[in-house]
This record gives C-alpha cells, structure tokens and sequence, in this order.
C-alpha cells in the first residue's frame, strides 16, 4: 500500500473481533513505526503502553464513561499514549513561542500508528473520551495519559464507510 492507499482504507474501528488476537510481529512493525515518527527536537516526549488481556480490559473500562465506546472491550491490544517531559530545547520553544509541541507530537505518534496498523491490515480507533487517574493507575504511569488507540481485527463484514471531508477549495488555499 501507499500512503493514499493506507489514507483511504484507515478508518475508526468499533467493531473489533475479540476472538483474535494481534500477532506480535505486526504489533511488532506497528511499534517501530511509531518509533520512527517526528518529534520537536526529536524529544519524543511521549510513552507507549502496549495493554493486552485483563489490562486491555481494564484500560477499555476506563475509557467506558457515561456509556462511551463500548466497542473498545473487543479490542485485544489498546495503545496507551502518555506524556514524558520536553528535552530542554522542545521546553524552551514551547515556552517561548507558546505552543504545546508535546500535543502536537503526540498527534503526529497517532498518525503514525494508526496508519502502520492500517498497513498491516488491523484497525484502530484513537479514544480521547478516558479516565486518566484509573489509566495512570492500571498502567503504573506518572505522565498525564492523552489518548488511547485500540487495535485489533475487525469483525467480519465491517465496510469500509464512505469518507466525509470538507471540499479541498474549503481545505486548502494557496499565497504566492
């Protein structure tokens, strides 16, 4: 696949197939992907929680708040993002220019992933909707958590859906 290969087919999951489980050497090249992905200062101020078994429920659990993505229990492996510090250059432009790069690369990781995923034939969603303190707790994390990424297969006959985006003249513009 290509990249506007992989950018078509990604989409968010939430029908996963809970009865197969995510083969390390994928897991694998998805984790390596992400390893590669830029950073501010090449800091990455970020760290990767791979949750599988009782912790993936757990984690799923809470991500489960006032009814939401209810679909992440099924998912075998749930990628768990957290925050590291800035490496004092990344700190220094972030508090000069006052710009959350740590936010930004975290994004960026996301895409990265998602899109290795894709890649390799699994779907992901990225849950924002989380319980940080019971995340933290589960995870044994000290950094604030920021997003989770369940993985997974999806179910049998999951479509690809028709993509809804904005018009490229609504998107883009140009200034010579």
């Amino acid at each position: 696949m290509n990249f506007t290969e992989i950018a078509e087919a990604r989409q968010s999951c939430r029908s996963y197939n809970p009865d197969r489980a995510v083969e390390r050497e994928k897991l694998d090249c998805i984790l390596a992907s992400a390893r590669l992905s830029p950073s501010a200062c090449n800091g990455q101020p970020y760290h990767i929680t791979v949750c599988q078994g009782d912790a993936a429920k757990k984690v799923a659990g809470a991500t489960q708040g006032m009814g939401m993505n209810k679909f992440a229990s099924d998912a075998p492996v749930l990628l768990v993002l957290s925050e590291k510090p800035y490496v004092a250059t990344a700190a220094l432009g972030a508090k000069v220019k006052g710009n959350d790069y740590r936010s930004i690369d975290i994004g960026i990781l996301s895409a990265f992933i998602t899109a290795e995923a894709t890649a390799q034939g699994l779907g992901t969603c990225i849950l924002g909707w989380l319980d940080d303190s019971a995340i933290r707790k589960i995870c044994g994390l000290d950094g604030a958590v920021r997003l989770v990424i369940t993985l997974g297969y999806a179910k049998d006959g999951d479509k690809l859906r028709t993509k809804k985006r904005k018009n490229m003249t609504d998107l883009v513009s140009m200034v010579e």
